[in-house]
């Protein structure tokens, strides 16, 4: 992937243990930033895309700065699954 100005090249992985767990790194492949025992519970590193960051294009579900600066200082990024929070049925009838 080539950087273009103001744009942040990153590489995103799935988890293999956990439904809507997402793994951004700043260079393909780069588990070696990675804490081991965060990779333990995140399990098998499944490729989803490569995707150019830019501040001004924002992500559906994380702060597109946050992701930047993670990626900048830490080399990578977590998104962690959404909080669900199931509707319940009463018992009354519509």
């Amino acid at each position: 992937m080539t950087k273009t100005p103001n744009t942040t090249p990153c590489w995103i992985y799935r988890s293999s243990k956990k439904d809507e767990m997402y793994l951004y790194l700043a260079r393909q492949d780069a588990f070696e930033d990675v804490p081991q025992a965060l990779l333990q519970r995140f399990g098998t590193p499944l490729p989803v895309m490569e995707l150019a960051l830019h501040p001004d294009r924002p992500l559906a579900r994380e702060d597109v700065n946050k992701v930047i600066g993670n990626l900048r200082n830490l080399g990578y990024h977590l998104q962690m699954p959404p909080k669900l929070v199931p509707d319940l049925y009463d018992g009354e009838t519509i």
